[in-house]
């Protein structure tokens, strides 16, 4: 058998529980699945899903969000309509 390395990483317990569940339906150990993920990408020299590195407007908007600027504060839900539907936003 071939010498193996280990990896140790830290994930939310519920994420961890939900994944292994996916896992096990699937017939796999984490230890496989892992296995798995590692030799697609080895294989493709990428992740083996969609993966993109957000654009400079993306950055932007979520560094505006992160910041709260450009916020417009809403008196409850006819308040928020109201504000989508005037011509200058």
């Amino acid at each position: 058998m071939a010498r193996m390395a280990a990896i140790h990483v830290r994930v939310e317990p519920r994420l961890k529980k939900d994944v292994e569940a996916v896992f096990e339906s699937l017939g796999l150990s984490t230890t496989e699945a892992i296995n798995l993920f590692y030799r697609q990408v080895s294989i493709r020299r990428d992740l083996p899903f969609p993966a993109r590195k957000p654009n400079a407007e993306t950055r932007e908007a979520m560094r505006q969000i992160l910041t709260g600027e450009g916020l417009i504060e809403c008196d409850g839900v006819k308040g928020m309509i109201a504000e989508c539907e005037r011509d200058d936003v």
